[in-house]
Order: C-alpha cells, then sequence, then structure tokens
C-alpha cells in the first residue's frame, strides 16, 4: 500500500514519542512535520479496543515466548528441558541455552510438568534472492488473457508468462496478491483488500485444466457466460467468478474422480484446522450473503458449536471448497516452475472476512489502521483493514503472524510484504474516528523480522519490503542489515544510480503510480482530473524532463522511445533485483489504480485487461525492446558508492 508523498517528504523518517506500556504513541510527527499530541481519550478507546482496562499499568506481564537468534546463548530459569520439534529433548545443566539449537519452533519446558514457553530460534537475517535473479516484470494477473482465458487472467495465462519471461532472461515475476475473496456477491476489485492472506482465489483457476473437467459436459456454456461482452472492455468479476463456480460444481458433482485425488487428500493434512475454516467459513458466506459481522451471534465466532453442526450438515460443500484451495495450489505451482515468482502480501484483510473471523480475538475491536496525514492525503488515510493486537499476538505465540507467512511462501520464490513498516509500527485510528485522530501503535519489530527470517528460509523464499512513504529513521537500515530488499522506485528517488541500494528492488513505477506513458503523454494528469483529483502538474513536468536527461531523449520523442530509454537507465542500478511493468512495456497510458477513488469514481481501478494477449507479448516491438534493455542493462549495472550503502549482495 503506498503512501504518497511530495519531494519534501520522501526522506522524512517522522520523530514520534516513546510508546506506552502498551505499545501507543502518545505523540508524532506527520509528513508535513506537524507534532501531534494524542489525547487522553484516544488513547483510552484504542486500549479498551485492545481489550484492556485504560487504568491499568499495562497488558499482563507473562512472557509466552522467547525469540533468540542462532548462536545466541540467554539464560533461563533452573530445572528447564528444551523439547525440539523433532520430539528430542534437550537438558539444560546450567540454566543457558546451547548455542547449536536447531533453527525452528521449539519448547521450553519445566521438567515434570506440561507447562511450555515457545522458544523460536531464527537466523536473524532473511535469504537473499539466488544470484541470478537480477531482473523480472511486474503484472496483474487478471490483466492477462489469451485464447483460452474464462474472462480473467488465470493461473495458466501466468504460466504462459512465466515461460516466455524465461526464454528472453527474466527470473522473477511480482504478481499482485492473487489471495482469497469472500464468495458473495459484488466481489470487490481490490487484490489489496481480500477476506484472508493465507488462502489463494479460486477466480485465477484455468477451468479447463482442472483434472476431469474434459469428461463433463456443457462447460463450454459456462465459458460463453464468462467471455460475454460486458460492453466497457473492463473485467467483470460477479459475471467471470459465477460462470467459472458453476462449471467447477459440475466438475466437482459429475467427474467420478473429483475430492479423492490423492494430492488432494495430502493437502487436507497438511494444512490442518485452517483449511476447514476457511471453507466453513465459504459455506456460510453463501447461505448468508455477506461476510461474518452480519451473522447472527451463533455464527458469530469459529469455535461455537452451531457451526460445527452447520459444518456437519454441509460437508460435501465444506469439502468442495476445500478442493477449489487445492486447484490453486497445484496450478500456482506450476505456474511458479520456470521461473521465481514473487508474490505480494496486503497489508491486512478485509474486517467481515475469514482471517479476521477465526483471528477475532486477537485483533483490536474496531480499530482500523491508515495513515497520518500527508501531501495527497491531507486528513490522513484509513484504509479500512483491521490491526493485530501485539500483546495478543505475542500471547498466541505468533501463531497467526507464522500461519500467514507460512501459506503466502508457498509456490513462490519471493514475497513482497506490502508496507513493511507495519512490522514496526501501524497507525491506528480508533473505533468511529476519522483518520486525522489516530497514532502509532508499536509492534513487536524485533520478533517479527526474526520468524520472517526463520519462515524465509525455512520456504526457501526471498523477502523484499515495501518500504513507501514516511519512514522512520533506522528502518530502512534495520531491513539492509536483515537482508529484506527494500523497494525503490525511479519516480520517488532523485538521487543518481550509484547512490541506490544494492539490497533493494528497483523500479520505475507502481501499481497505483502513473506509467511511464502517462506521464510522457500527459494522459496521466488528464485522467486524473477526470476523476476529481488535482495532480501536481509541477511534478509532472518534472518527471518528463527527468525522463528526457535519463532516457537521452528530445521533448517531441515517442512514448515508445521514453519507455525503452527510461527502462534501459534504471535496468543499470546496482539493485539486486529491478522489474518492470508489463504495463509500461505496453505502453499503457492509465494507471492501474487511482489511491482514494472507487469502483463508482474509477471502474477501471484493478479492472483493465491488457491490449495485447500473453502469449503475443513476444512479438510486440516495444515489449521485446524493454526486455533487451533489461538484460542489456543488467550486465553493466553500475556499481553503488560506498558512502552508506549496503555490500553487493552477490558478492554473499
Amino acid at each position: 500500500m503506498t503512501e504518497p508523498r511530495s519531494d519534501g517528504e520522501r526522506r522524512k523518517g517522522g520523530r514520534s514519542a516513546p510508546p506506552d506500556a502498551w505499545g501507543i504513541v502518545p505523540g508524532y510527527e506527520d509528513a508535513f512535520g506537524t507534532w501531534t499530541d494524542v489525547s487522553t481519550d484516544v488513547r483510552d478507546r484504542l486500549v479498551v479496543a485492545m481489550g484492556g482496562d485504560p487504568s491499568a499499568n499495562g497488558p499482563p506481564d507473562d512472557d509466552p515466548v522467547l525469540v533468540v537468534r542462532t548462536g545466541e546463548t540467554p539464560r533461563v530459569a533452573d530445572g528447564i528441558e528444551i523439547l525440539l520439534e523433532d520430539g528430542e529433548v534437550v537438558a539444560l545443566n546450567d540454566g543457558a541455552l546451547p548455542p547449536d539449537l536447531p533453527l525452528g519452533y521449539h519448547d521450553l519446558r519445566l521438567r515434570g510438568t506440561e507447562a511450555t514457553r515457545r522458544l523460536i530460534v531464527s537466523p536473524g537475517r532473511a535469504l537473499l534472492p539466488d544470484p541470478s535473479v537480477t531482473w523480472g516484470w511486474a503484472a496483474q494477473v487478471y490483466a492477462l488473457w489469451s485464447a483460452d482465458s474464462w474472462g480473467v487472467g488465470d493461473l495458466r495465462d501466468l504460466r504462459t508468462l512465466a515461460c516466455w519471461s524465461a526464454s528472453v532472461g527474466a527470473g522473477t515475476i511480482l504478481v499482485n496478491p492473487l489471495d482469497a475473496v469472500t464468495p458473495i456477491h459484488p466481489r470487490g476489485t481490490s487484490p489489496y483488500y481480500p477476506t484472508s492472506r493465507r488462502f489463494l482465489d479460486p477466480l485465477y483457476l484455468a477451468v479447463d485444466e482442472v483434472p476431469g473437467a474434459a469428461g463433463v459436459a456443457d462447460l463450454a456454456t459456462c465459458r460463453d457466460r464468462a467471455t460475454a461482452d460486458s460492453g466497457d472492455g473492463l473485467i467483470d468479476r460477479d459475471i467471470v467468478f459465477a460462470a467459472k463456480l458453476d462449471a467447477l460444481e459440475r466438475i466437482w458433482r459429475d467427474s467420478p474422480t473429483a475430492g479423492r485425488e490423492p494430492a488432494f487428500l495430502a493437502l487436507i493434512d497438511a494444512r490442518g484446522t485452517a483449511l476447514h475454516d476457511f471453507a466453513v467459513y465459504c459455506v456460510l458466506a453463501e447461505q448468508r450473503g455477506t461476510g461474518w459481522r452480519a451473522w447472527p451471534g451463533e455464527l458469530s465466532h469459529p469455535d461455537n458449536i452451531e457451526v460445527a453442526d452447520i459444518a456437519r450438515r454441509h460437508a460435501d460443500r465444506v469439502r468442495f471448497h476445500m478442493w477449489l484451495q487445492w486447484l490453486c495450489e497445484e496450478q500456482l505451482g506450476r505456474a511458479g516452475e520456470p521461473v521465481a515468482l514473487l508474490g505480494d502480501l496486503p497489508i491486512g484483510a478485509d474486517p467481515d472476512g475469514f482471517d479476521a473471523w477465526e483471528w477475532q480475538d486477537v485483533l483490536a475491536d474496531g480499530v482500523t489502521v491508515g495513515a497520518p496525514p500527508d501531501a495527497l492525503g491531507p486528513n490522513g488515510q484509513n484504509w479500512m483493514l483491521p490491526a493485530f493486537v501485539p500483546w495478543k499476538l505475542r500471547a498466541a505465540r505468533y501463531e497467526p503472524f507464522i500461519d500467514m507467512l507460512r501459506l503466502a511462501m508457498q509456490h513462490v520464490g519471493g514475497l513482497r510484504i506490502d508496507h513493511v513498516l507495519g512490522l514496526f509500527r501501524l497507525f491506528w485510528i480508533p473505533p468511529g474516528g476519522d483518520a486525522a485522530s489516530g497514532t502509532y501503535v508499536r509492534m513487536p519489530a524485533r520478533e517479527l523480522l526474526d520468524i520472517l527470517a526463520l519462515e524465509s528460509h525455512r520456504s526457501g523464499t526471498f523477502v523484499v519490503g515495501e518500504d513507501l512513504g514516511t519512514v522512520e529513521v533506522g528502518v530502512r537500515e534495520e531491513l539492509e542489515a536483515r537482508d529484506i530488499l527494500r523497494y525503490q522506485v525511479w519516480w520517488f528517488e532523485e538521487e543518481g544510480l550509484e547512490a541506490w541500494s544494492a539490497k533493494a528492488l528497483a523500479s520505475v513505477s507502481t501499481h497505483d503510480l502513473p506509467t511511464v506513458a502517462g506521464v510522457w503523454t500527459g494522459t496521466d494528469e488528464a485522467d486524473l482530473r477526470s476523476v476529481g483529483q488535482n495532480p501536481d502538474g509541477s511534478w509532472h513536468a518534472q518527471l518528463r524532463a527527468r525522463i528526457a536527461e535519463a532516457a537521452r531523449l528530445a521533448a517531441d520523442a515517442s512514448a515508445e522511445d521514453a519507455v525503452v530509454g527510461l527502462h534501459r537507465h534504471v535496468a543499470r542500478a546496482p539493485n539486486r533485483i529491478v522489474v518492470a511493468q508489463i504495463d509500461d512495456a505496453l505502453v499503457i497510458p492509465h494507471r492501474i489504480n487511482v489511491p482514494g477513488t472507487d469502483d463508482q469514481q474509477r471502474p477501471a481501478n484493478w479492472s483493465r485487461p491488457l491490449p495485447v494477449a500473453v502469449d503475443a507479448l513476444g512479438q510486440d516491438q516495444t515489449v521485446q525492446a524493454v526486455a533487451e534493455a533489461m538484460r542489456v542493462g543488467r550486465a553493466q549495472r553500475v556499481a553503488p558508492s560506498t558512502a552508506g550503502q549496503a555490500a553487493d549482495p552477490t558478492d554473499d
């Protein structure tokens, strides 16, 4: 989630006061340099939302988790033994942890009792990407299409893109979040507002590649409904999902092998209760037509006996939704074979969705997160996403966070953490308040980052932290020290390439920012005016001048020349990875998404298909030229200056 910044704000850290015992920051500096003191009323409302008593000195002082890094040997209480993940028991003779504990999740246990404390042993640093992964594409999967697509880009289209990308030397594809959406009508369009950050959206399934599809009649009728022309050229997710769901239900009903596949049965065993609970939630949402906050009280918590009763009475439908997740994982796994897919983990999930239903006991009641006032959000931003209560998340031994990371890292080679600053602090907006009335709440950053590093190594997944926006002092240095790649966007970087970070992913733009063609032709300014925004014409003019200088272009050069020339320039950056947006390579003048607008103001947000079929990208001259510019540029990477820069990770 990008926090837009003006030129003067891009490097401002933002002072803040020390947090209280609840983690609530009593004052902070916004993007304008204005200091805000947080009122006692706001502080008390946030404590109540945490489930606490404002008059108490702080949350419960029990310590359910000990997080250490490899080689650390802190002392623990006498009489403690370690129960390792593999079942081995290690006795402690002098009360100090041994330095050679294996990475993982263990338990400290008082000998002769069942009382345990979670012990997490982390490498402290994330896994860096393979040195061969130096460049790739950024793609919105829903926007891909081919002659075989059903009205929206699917995982077969992603596989096609991955195969072609590998053939031209790319090593990765940054994809939009593919997370599940509550199966009700109407569906939201933003990929950053999922019902769950742990499960996948069956909208992306290639239906005719589902096992058993070939033997089921009338699937062509479903496909015809999915591909019917809507008249506006935009993707209609409701129509497509309804048609795909109909087809998948027919396969489930008519195929003799559906639901009996050995790999599906293995997935059920591997996923435990989480997959079953997600499927139950989907069944309840289908029956009620809403998310969980509108359900009757007996269905408001997953542990209620009435929920279990419905799960038993609708066991076949529950199993069907579990089967859909297996299909998604199978197809995503195949799509990621040619290149290292770079997944995208949103900062939060729908407060009316599955994750919030299952994890409501560790979420702050009624709180949403956002951003304090900045240039393009002078009254602050409310992203309408819930927040973990820091002490409750810790009391849960970080299981929700671990589960989320573990499932998000399935079948991808890397994971982009949207708004990674949220691992350090989040801007909480109190129940019923507006964005300007919020304040920051500190997260247990050291432990969260250690867990992220551990899961990175266990899954073989590198990590990119999207660190755009108002960033406090020390955060970027911490990310680099932990081998979490930062995120550098050329639109915002005013220094020369030699000052860029070796431990970062670089790009020209992002899904929330203008395309090269949009800036060069002036289309982006016109688009913003058409949706009621007041674009900064001087900023666009500065960008055009910078493009001309970097790409060595005359002012009357074509948009195609601007795209290729700028990517030829940025490809030479010292960053570990550089990605080019497919939208830029296709010289698309419109943004993927305009922040601050809804579906009524701008229906095209997250809904515009690419103008070229995915299997024809290789024949597009500008796409070919961008790919060549990336290949050549990565071979000519400039050396970063030594002052203030991390060492080149290729030297590791």
